[in-house]
């Protein structure tokens, strides 16, 4: 590492002058020579200390060894009672070697306390050895022992033990100093490679100072290279105009973009450039911009146009900046980007969002802004007036399910090219989604005027629509409601709505004028919808049992449960009138379910109080929404599970129109309702038109003659319940005749063969209390006509 780093100073020879020469490195170079010396000064001098300690344990070393010497000498002669002369000569030899080694460690310099205790034990030993070996000589052996055990032992292992203490404490002393000198050695050599790297980063900083200020020059020149490509290349424009707008420069790019040449503008003003309703707001906005040396993100933008050399418009996006105080360019600069296309996408974004798809015409959200617009405009003035026209196809369903959706689509298409055929350039049209249009029509100063487009748009319709090789007619509806100042635009076109509904109830292909009076209808109807709502669960509702006699005898066989409504606080409502309100708003099933219960329930408690051969059964009629509601089947088993009743005895009533509607499902929800063992009925027979085929093959136990049948017996209608009874005979069906309120009536049934009937003259529909009463009544009067019968049969004999 010192050899590279020698070859890295010897390369950088040349600059290190320079760069030492600086005060502040000099210093800091200085102070960590000045550090390096005395740090290699002082691990020398604790290297060497660290070496005397060890030659100072080695001398105490050979103390250790000379005085054992000695002390096995005596003890093999002791043992032997026997100094031989190799023993004698031995022993002189050990103890003339002896004072060497201690002179040798007094001559060393100690660095611990343990070597004061040595020299004292080490002269008592000797003292007392000599001694007992001077006794040994002359053969005093017992004495020599004594000796031994009194003295020289005891002291030998004294100097033993005190010279083995000081050699391990001078053996840590100098691992101590020893250590120090490594560390002092080990800093000395940080510091020095410390300095090597501060004078290699120096140097390498020097290099890249150097290298940097070269790149930023190359970039510099590279920048202006790409900035002079950009402005002829660019398609952004760049103008810079003097405050009253003459252009001053025009970048390259206003050829590529505009078709101009920038020499040709320059001397000219913005004003022939810039479009005359942006060019005021493109000036204004110069004077608004940031001025030079501020924060550019602070500067103005703007959209303009600028001409085209063919005379069209582009729409431009322009950042504006003052730079007027700069030496070099001195005016407003114009960067114009082009967002022609950008502008287009978004008038095309805001087209699709305000448009219908299938037509492009507007839908519901622009239309109603449109007719806003015009009701805030007739508060201004109040002479002018409008209509809404609102139109729906007669059928439209029809058409998708026969022809599918595309054929469907297609008729929308032309539906609506039909009716831009028909309006005038300021009317507008819009669709409001699946076949319902809306036209809004200015400018009218009569309800006749709006009657006549709605004839022009209804003969219009007349001809057949050619559809993929087909011809479709079709019809529409219209309503007409007028605008005024005191209605909003959702007022007016709900009204519309509501005439157009009025138009299709009245047998569409035509168009109704709304009046204050279809308004009203269509709040009360919205006001007994929400009445109806709680009728159930305020327990508003009740069942009415008509009775259905025997027209011979005039006896009880069975009851009609009808449907009443007494709402709380007001007089009762027919069920002509919310019957159909909740077939509309969906609550005619729970309705349906309540009254199935409910009859079944009081039907089985008349037959365990009323018991009879036939038993007494209720008719309960059924609407076309329940009885195609998919749970139709179970709501009935439920009802008779419930009331555990003889299903015997509950016939379920249907109109001859709902059986006929669909014939395959009619036929299967029947043919459940006899497996359940339930009787059916077909109510208000021969208003509708039935197949005889299908009335053979339906389970139906009663035909129902309608009561328009029976209330005006004449000659015909005679005929028709003569006829509808003997089809019954014939088919083995039962025959009820309804609405029979007059003795006359009664007779005619009679001779005609009629089985039951129902109607004033027999009771009127009557609470579930009174049926009892009714009952035995019934019964009694029936037994006493049968005793004055037969009476009369036996007086006749």
């Amino acid at each position: 590492m010192i050899k590279m780093v020698r070859a890295t100073l010897g390369t950088l020879n040349p600059l290190c002058g320079s760069l030492v020469a600086r005060s502040k490195l000099a210093l800091v170079f200085g102070f960590l020579a000045t550090a390096i010396a005395i740090l290699a000064a002082l691990s020398w001098f604790h290297r060497n200390q660290a070496d005397e300690a060890r030659s100072a344990q080695i001398t105490l070393n050979q103390i250790a060894v000379l005085t054992r010497e000695i002390n096995n000498l005596t003890l093999a002669t002791l043992q032997k009672q026997n100094l031989t002369p190799e023993a004698d000569t031995a022993m002189r030899t050990a103890r003339h070697a002896l004072p060497k080694a201690v002179l040798a460690a007094h001559l060393h310099a100690y660095h611990t306390a343990g070597l004061e205790k040595v020299w004292p034990a080490l002269d008592n030993y000797i003292t007392s050895a000599g001694r007992q070996w001077i006794m040994m000589q002359v053969l005093d052996f017992d004495e020599a022992k004594q000796a031994d055990f009194q003295a020289v032992s005891p002291q030998f292992d004294l100097m033993q033990h005190q010279v083995q203490i000081a050699i391990e404490s001078e053996d840590k002393w100098a691992q101590a100093v020893a250590l120090r000198a490594r560390n002092e050695l080990l800093a000395a050599a940080i510091l020095a490679a410390t300095a090597i790297l501060i004078l290699f980063l120096r140097l390498k900083r020097q290099e890249h100072l150097g290298q940097l200020q070269e790149t930023e020059r190359n970039s510099l020149r590279e920048s202006e290279e790409r900035f002079r490509a950009l402005t002829e290349q660019s398609t952004d424009i760049i103008l810079i105009a003097d405050p009253s707008g003459q252009i001053k420069y025009a970048s390259p790019s206003v050829h590529a973009v505009l078709a101009l040449h920038g020499d040709s503008l320059s001397g000219t003003n913005m004003m022939d450039l810039v479009h005359p309703d942006d060019f005021a707001k493109t000036m204004s906005t110069g004077s608004r911009s940031v001025a030079y040396g501020q924060n550019p993100r602070q500067n103005p933008i703007v959209e303009f146009r600028l001409r085209h050399a063919d005379g069209s418009w582009l729409y431009f996006e322009c950042v504006v900046r003052n730079l007027i105080q700069h030496k070099n360019i001195g005016g407003f600069v114009y960067n114009a980007r082009d967002i022609t296309e950008r502008k287009h996408a978004q008038e095309q974004l805001l087209f699709n969002a305000t448009h219908d798809a299938l037509t492009g015409l507007p839908d519901r959200a622009l239309f109603l802004e449109r007719l806003q617009s015009v009701v805030d405009r007739m508060k201004r003035h109040p002479h002018e007036a409008a209509t809404v026209l609102f139109i729906d196809i007669d059928d439209f369903k029809v058409v998708n399910d026969c022809y599918g959706h595309a054929t469907g689509d297609a008729l929308i298409k032309e539906v609506s090219d039909r009716l831009r055929a028909c309006l005038r350039s300021d009317g507008t049209i819009a669709r409001m989604g699946g076949d319902e249009f809306t036209v809004l029509v200015e400018d009218v100063t009569d309800p006749s005027d709006a009657i006549r487009v709605a004839e022009r748009i209804q003969s219009s319709f007349e001809r057949p629509f050619l559809l993929e090789g087909l011809e479709i007619f079709k019809s529409m509806s219209i309503g007409i409601a007028l605008t005024s100042p005191e209605t909003s635009a959702e007022v007016v076109l709900q009204n519309a709505d509501i005439a157009m509904y009025r138009a299709k109830a009245q047998g569409k292909a035509r168009s109704e004028l709304f009046d204050r009076t279809m308004h009203e209808q269509v709040m009360s109807r919205l006001l007994l919808e929400a009445k109806l709502r709680y009728a159930l669960q305020n327990e508003e509702l009740t069942l009415h049992y008509q009775p259905i006699v025997a027209v011979d005898t005039g006896g009880v066989q069975g009851f009609e449960a009808l449907l009443r409504w007494q709402p709380s606080g007001s007089n009762s409502i027919p069920p002509s009138t919310f019957v159909p309100v909740a077939e509309q708003c969906g609550l005619i099933v729970p309705i349906s379910v309540w009254v199935l219960k409910k009859a079944c329930l009081e039907a089985a408690s008349w037959r365990q109080r009323y018991p009879a051969d036939p038993p007494l059964y209720v008719s309960i009629n059924i609407s076309s929404k329940h009885f195609s509601h998919a749970g139709f089947i179970g709501h009935v088993k439920d009802a008779l599970e419930e009331s555990a009743i003889d299903p015997q005895c509950i016939t379920i009533e249907l109109t001859e129109s709902l059986a006929m509607n669909d014939v395959a499902a009619t036929f299967q929800t029947m043919s459940q309702l006899r497996t359940l063992g339930v009787k059916l009925s077909i109510d208000d027979f021969g208003t509708g038109y039935s197949s005889l085929s299908y009335l053979r093959r339906f389970p139906v136990d009663t035909l129902k003659i309608d009561q328009s049948f029976v209330k005006t017996m004449d000659a015909e209608n005679y005929a028709i319940v003569k006829t509808i009874i003997g089809l019954a005979r014939n088919l083995e069906l039962k025959v009820v005749a309804e609405g029979v309120e007059t003795p006359n009536q009664h007779q005619l049934l009679a001779l005609a063969g009629c089985g039951s009937a129902q109607g004033y003259l027999f009771a009127e529909p009557m609470p579930a209390k009174s049926v009892g009463v009714f009952i035995e009544s019934n019964r009694r009067n029936t037994k006493q006509s049968k005793q004055k019968s037969s009476a009369r049969s036996t007086a006749g004999l």
